[in-house]
């Protein structure tokens, strides 16, 4: 799955292309996404200039002149730019047009992401009640420690909550974890404040780095030239289930937390 990382290097990759442009035409070839697109995409957007592309969470808000597409990547999506009438591809499922020739095309084979209208996206079901995100100024050690009290629940799925903090997936809260020490079977209840506020520095980081990276995941906006993730290589527990630990060298252990699986290191995390 798409991770916020990913996400934000492709709003980076396509930004360029699309901010500043007029839409010509929206060819949906199939609605039935994990909400169904909405049958007037093609006549609230055509015509539109694009003012922005932004990020909220995981999903990409795609700001015209009147209204906002809000797309999201469900499982397995992309979004990447072609030359218009590439022909298209059994999960090649919608083209934006616009008017410099190009398209942004939308592929989802498992068809579990979106591409809906809003008017007001901030305040739209899917995005109203989302915590801060983990890269700004309301996002600290101390909303951790905080909302943490009297939790019993696993520090891992706890930090994976959009309520508290969007963005944080699988991949990112296991590396963040490592780096910190904390081993993600703890009750979030339990772990100290110093600890929450290194926590928070260290997902700060991490996330900033693997965006800087570009995320753990090939991207390919134009025609070929767009540049690969390289963080998959730089991953100390995530995926590395019975290997060696880059730190100490001990076995990496893997266990089930909130259905996903987590790796983690029983010498360095505690």
């Amino acid at each position: 799955m798409p991770e916020l990382p990913e996400v934000e290097t492709t709003r980076r990759g396509i930004e360029p292309y699309l901010k500043g442009q007029r839409v010509s035409r929206v060819v949906v070839r199939e609605r039935r996404l994990r909400w169904p697109i909405p049958e007037d995409l093609d006549v609230r957007l055509s015509g539109q200039r694009i003012v922005s592309v932004e990020r909220r969470a995981k999903y990409l808000l795609i700001g015209a002149e009147v209204g906002t597409l809000i797309s999201h990547l469900g499982m397995s999506g992309s979004l990447r730019l072609v030359e218009q009438g590439l022909p298209a591809a059994k999960h090649e499922h919608v083209d934006i047009e616009l008017e410099s020739g190009l398209a942004l095309r939308y592929t989802d084979p498992r068809r579990f992401g979106a591409l809906l209208w809003s008017q007001d996206p901030l305040n739209h079901e899917l995005l109203v009640r989302l915590g801060p995100e983990p890269l700004g100024a309301l996002f600290d050690g101390e909303r951790l420690y905080q909302l943490s009290r009297g939790k019993q629940v696993a520090v891992k799925p706890f930090i994976m909550d959009n309520a508290v903090v969007v963005g944080v997936g699988n991949i990112y809260a296991s590396e963040a974890l490592f780096a910190a020490g904390i081993d993600p079977r703890r009750a979030a209840g339990s772990i100290s404040r110093a600890r929450y506020l290194q926590l928070a520095l260290d997902i700060k980081r991490i996330l900033a780095h693997a965006i800087e990276r570009g995320g753990t995941t090939l991207r390919d906006f134009v025609g070929g030239d767009g540049q690969p993730g390289y963080f998959q290589q730089e991953l100390f527990v995530y995926g590395r289930g019975g290997e060696f630990c880059k730190s100490c060298g001990s076995t990496l252990r893997e266990v089930k937390l909130g259905q996903r699986a987590s790796v983690y290191c029983p010498r360095c995390q505690r």
